[in-house]
């Protein structure tokens, strides 16, 4: 078969001669339509969220890549997933499809070496559960678990499937650091100018790697076909939720509260699973990592467009980075005469200390600051000590906090969210104290960072908290 006609086999065309006995709903069909744009290279770097047990792996990283080597047998597919062993099941699925009779009498020149019949012109091929080469050609399949070496091997087309093994992984900062990590300095190096990255999994947490790459890359939300346009250098991000809650569009046309899958998982089914943990099932089956369940503070800070003429009081509180990649925050605040505290101004930041000092010295001379109070915990100390030497009108206090930083945030959570306002434009100008913040979760641990709830946490303390404590004892006092 020549190189032409094996370009015009559509996906769905081929799914149903190599599979025909998978179902093939339109949301099937739509999602095979969307890696059938990958697969002609009209979309370079795709992501798409899709609940559990819905084709989501079948389709991405069994019948597309083996549909790609049909095409084209010169490519260097690489399959990965949170373990090699997973990976590596997908290899063999992928093997066992090109070995079948269905897919050779559609391309009949991408083979690979055969466990039965070795013949003399596969006898140099590899053929093992993590690597299979094309015969013929330089095109090859290879498989790694997350953290794994692709060392000296250059890859054309990249598939990451369910890089977090659980919820546990995913809300584990460390090992969503390590991925990454692994991501940028193993996925990343391997890749050239033409390389196509596909990254499919249900989501888990909203600072995985698909919320992270879309948080600082160009991100298209994919709803209709004429969005995609060949030469795009961002993501086109499609996410299929179990249960429909936007309005209808193109690709995804259900009406609000239809289920994905009826035959499968149907409406039913669905709403046990979400009223058994509605923060799992946000997650998992809508993708929207980021509800308002589970969440300490969420998105419902009170803003405002101009500061209060009764102010009394400005101050600022900071506190240094605890560890080598933690944030430094230092917040600038103003205090009316309800005791409402407005936030003004901040540094919130990973530079080294030499940096932050005159960052954090120039807030607080710009902004007439006059009481500073620093945490002395971790180098506190030597750092107010250097920004006191900037800033000659204000006085820098620093003070030891005892108190444990977990049940701090928690317990004056609420009294964060009644006193604290923040500008109107407080997510476009602190975007990363935004996301930190209004992502924070109540379970302290499942959080990377703390920083930005413990100094909010620490004004409150100082400003409300002391405050009315004070208040209270001078009044049993006069008594």
């Amino acid at each position: 078969m020549c190189k032409t006609k094996r370009e015009e086999i559509a996906f769905q065309h081929y799914i149903e001669q190599v599979a025909p006995y998978l179902q093939s709903t339109k949301f099937h069909k739509s999602y095979y339509r969307v890696l059938e744009a990958f697969a002609s290279r009209k979309i370079k770097k795709l992501i798409v969220s899709i609940p559990p047990q819905h084709g989501k792996s079948l389709g991405a990283s069994v019948l597309l890549p083996a549909y790609m080597l049909g095409l084209n047998p010169e490519l260097r597919v690489a399959i990965a997933s949170y373990s090699g062993t997973l990976a590596n099941r997908f290899n063999r699925r992928v093997q066992r499809l090109i070995d079948s009779k269905e897919y050779t009498e559609l391309f009949p020149q991408t083979t690979i070496k055969s466990l039965k019949n070795r013949s003399a012109n596969s006898v140099n091929y590899i053929r093992t559960a993590d690597q299979v080469e094309i015969i013929g050609y330089n095109g090859e399949l290879m498989s790694v678990g997350r953290e794994g070496s692709l060392t000296g091997n250059q890859v054309d087309i990249f598939i990451l499937d369910d890089l977090y093994k659980d919820a546990m992984e995913a809300n584990s900062p460390t090992i969503r650091e390590n991925c990454w990590e692994w991501y940028t300095s193993v996925v990343k190096t391997r890749m050239h100018n033409t390389s196509s990255e596909l990254i499919v999994f249900t989501r888990w947490h909203e600072e995985d790697l698909i919320g992270k790459l879309t948080s600082i890359e160009p991100t298209i939300e994919l709803t209709d076909w004429k969005q995609i346009k060949k030469g795009f250098k961002g993501w086109y991000l499609l996410n299929f939720e179990a249960i429909k809650e936007g309005e209808p569009y193109q690709i995804d046309p259900r009406k609000v509260g239809a289920p994905l899958w009826r035959e499968r998982h149907n409406l039913e089914l669905l709403k046990e699973k979400q009223n058994l943990d509605p923060v799992r099932f946000s997650c998992m089956y809508q993708g929207k990592p980021s509800s308002a369940h589970g969440l300490l503070y969420g998105n419902s800070f009170i803003t405002y467009a101009a500061l209060p003429t009764d102010i009394i009081k400005l101050g600022n509180y900071t506190d240094t980075a605890d560890a080598g990649d933690d944030y430094l925050c230092s917040i600038s605040y103003q205090v009316d005469r309800a005791g409402l505290i407005y936030i003004t101004d901040l540094v919130y930041s990973r530079e080294p200390m030499e940096k932050t000092e005159p960052m954090v010295a120039n807030m607080i001379n710009s902004s007439k600051t006059r009481v500073v109070a620093v945490e002395s915990n971790n180098g506190g100390k030597g750092f107010a000590r250097a920004v006191a030497r900037l800033t000659p009108m204000a006085k820098i206090e620093w003070f030891h906090q005892s108190g444990n930083k977990e049940a701090r945030i928690i317990s004056n959570s609420s009294t964060v969210m009644t006193y604290i306002r923040m500008p109107l434009d407080w997510r476009v100008r602190w975007s990363d104290l935004y996301n930190h913040i209004t992502n924070y979760k109540r379970e302290y641990h499942a959080n990377r960072w703390h920083d930005a709830p413990d100094v909010l946490t620490g004004i409150v303390e100082r400003e409300v908290v002391d405050t009315i404590t004070k208040r209270i004892k001078a009044i049993r006092f006069s008594g």
